[in-house]
């Protein structure tokens, strides 16, 4: 290991991170991308987590809470938490102090009803199908969905 590796390595991390929050998994994938020996990737990794720069915790949180804000459900942000590498421990602990001031049902009304404004020309079931569809793929639960569309 050159130590000229070690300082790009960090610069290149330093560079990722200047522009969002990231996962110890996204810095040692991109850091591998540029062809960096393991060791200089761990020792990076490391010097990052001592600075308090990675912090899987701190970016599961952050991460969700800008997704919530899209808004996505949370099995969508389940599975892009697990994408980027986070533990599920940490996945699992920070879903659950996002559910305490979450209210999926609301939040689908919400969506549907705006949704329904704008397909007023299609049929109602091929209108309910369409919502259904853009729901699941944010990653809302099928079981809200069905009971929001239903009670519309």
């Amino acid at each position: 290991m050159q130590k000229r590796d070690l300082v790009s390595a960090k610069r290149i991390a330093f560079q990722l991170l200047k522009f969002r929050n990231r996962s110890r998994q996204e810095i040692r994938d991109r850091l591998k991308k540029k062809c960096f020996p393991e060791e200089v990737i761990i020792q990076t990794i490391d010097f990052l987590e001592q600075l308090k720069y990675l912090d899987d915790s701190e970016f599961a949180l952050s991460w969700s809470q800008a997704r919530l804000a899209k808004p996505l459900g949370l099995r969508r942000i389940f599975f892009e938490l697990g994408q980027k590498g986070i533990d599920k421990q940490i996945i699992d602990k920070t879903l659950q102090k996002l559910k305490q001031g979450y209210h999926e049902s609301e939040i689908v009304e919400k969506i549907v009803k705006e949704k329904i404004k704008r397909m007023k020309s299609l049929d109602e079931y091929k209108a309910k199908n369409r919502i259904y569809g853009y729901l699941i793929r944010r990653g809302f639960n099928p079981d809200t969905i069905k009971e929001v569309i239903e009670n519309l």
